[in-house]
């Protein structure tokens, strides 16, 4: 009897649990959506961005549910507890701070929509995050990469997608772009005439990317010579086209295609350089056309317009890779430089008779003004020296003015 009861007892705790569940989850679902027409329309952030963003708040949401609470319920307490728990699970500080990110945006949306009166993130601080220095390849593994990418395209049996690898990853490293960048590249974007491409970039910013001269040579001989055979439609690409007319125009407009003729995904751009180089990737490759124009002299000014840093603080992080640049400044710009002694030894050695001539106290020091002899200074009305009062050459006072 006791045993009938019981199970009659967990019987409704878990109807129950899943009405609290079914009830919490209908709240949050609906809080979402709005905040991802907002990041979308009124913060102008590209849909990967909105897709990450939503991704940490789900599984805020999920924490929180756990809890029998909500989004617009959550308090301090709960939001300190989310971060101990994702570092309990091994998740990287910088992971955690970028969720504690996001969590900050998310309640100062719902305090400026009047939706909650406290934020709870207000008084809690970030996790401290080591800085990563970003990942390079050396300028032979770059050129060796690009070389076997050439001696594909140019083959005589080479197939389009040959002379496709070959200007993707041209444009890689010679532009710097994000893999984003270049899957949302369209033939309207570019101009070969002038040397340039207009990428769109985070926030749906513009911003216009020169092009050396060969990618410029690998982009002409894929829209020459390979993208027409991709563009072909087949019979069931036809039927596809005619269910979704927008997938058709958005493969018709790409840069770059699939042999079905559809744009190509951030993951097989991602399986493209690992398979031309296992240490690279995509935006490996960004990191290395930064380091080695740095490497060669250019400004950090140009680099930021280049990648599209909203910050110059984030193109800094390159002079921190660029050691040969650096050691080369400071060899001609330190005065304790090896250079530089070098110098100053075989000026010394080429004028031995100045270097004798020199008084003593010359040498403790820069002097500027060359040392003189007191007795050659007379000062109006004043002796020289202990000369007597008869001495020619020497100034009498006026003993009228006395």
């Amino acid at each position: 009897m006791n045993w009938v009861r019981l199970s009659a007892r967990r019987r409704r705790k878990r109807s129950k649990a899943r009405i609290i569940e079914s009830v919490e989850t209908a709240r949050n679902l609906p809080l979402l959506q709005d905040y991802q027409a907002y990041l979308r329309v009124e913060k102008g952030l590209r849909p990967l961005t909105c897709e990450a963003y939503n991704s940490d708040l789900k599984t805020f949401a999920e924490f929180i549910e756990d809890r029998h609470g909500v989004l617009l319920t959550a308090t301090q307490q709960d939001v300190a507890a989310f971060l101990e728990h994702l570092r309990g699970h091994g998740i990287d500080s910088r992971s955690v701070a970028r969720k504690l990110s996001c969590l900050r945006g998310f309640y100062k949306w719902l305090l400026l929509d009047r939706r909650i009166h406290h934020d709870p993130t207000v008084n809690i601080e970030s996790p401290k995050a080591w800085k990563v220095l970003p990942k390079s390849l050396a300028e032979s593994e770059v050129a060796g990469m690009l070389e076997r990418a050439q001696m594909n395209a140019e083959h005589p049996q080479a197939r389009a997608t040959a002379l496709r690898d070959r200007a993707i990853l041209e444009l890689l490293y010679a532009g710097g772009l994000r893999v984003s960048e270049v899957t949302d590249l369209t033939t309207g974007d570019l101009a070969l005439d002038l040397g340039r491409v207009q990428v769109r970039g985070k926030g749906d910013k513009e911003r216009i990317v020169p092009l050396g001269r060969s990618a410029l040579e690998a982009v002409e001989i894929y829209l020459r010579e390979g993208r027409p055979h991709l563009a072909r439609i087949s019979p069931a690409r036809k039927s596809t086209s005619v269910r979704k007319p927008s997938a058709a125009r958005q493969g018709s407009s790409s840069l770059f295609l699939s042999l079905r003729g559809m744009p190509l995904t951030r993951q097989w751009l991602w399986h493209l350089v690992k398979t031309a180089n296992p240490a690279a990737s995509p935006h490996r490759l960004r990191h290395s056309c930064a380091t080695h124009m740095v490497e060669h002299g250019a400004d950090l000014r140009s680099v930021q317009l280049l990648l599209g840093h909203a910050d110059i603080s984030t193109t800094q992080v390159y002079t921190h890779l660029a050691l040969g640049r650096l050691k080369e400044v400071y060899r001609q710009h330190h005065p304790r430089s090896t250079r530089l002694r070098a110098k100053a030894e075989a000026i010394a050695v080429a004028s031995p008779i100045t270097s004798q001539t020199a008084s003593p106290a010359a040498h403790r020091g820069l002097h500027l003004v060359p040392s003189v002899q007191v007795s050659s200074v007379k000062p109006c009305g004043v002796p020289s020296g202990p000369a007597s009062p008869g001495q020619p050459g020497v100034d009498q006072p006026n003993k009228e003015t006395v």
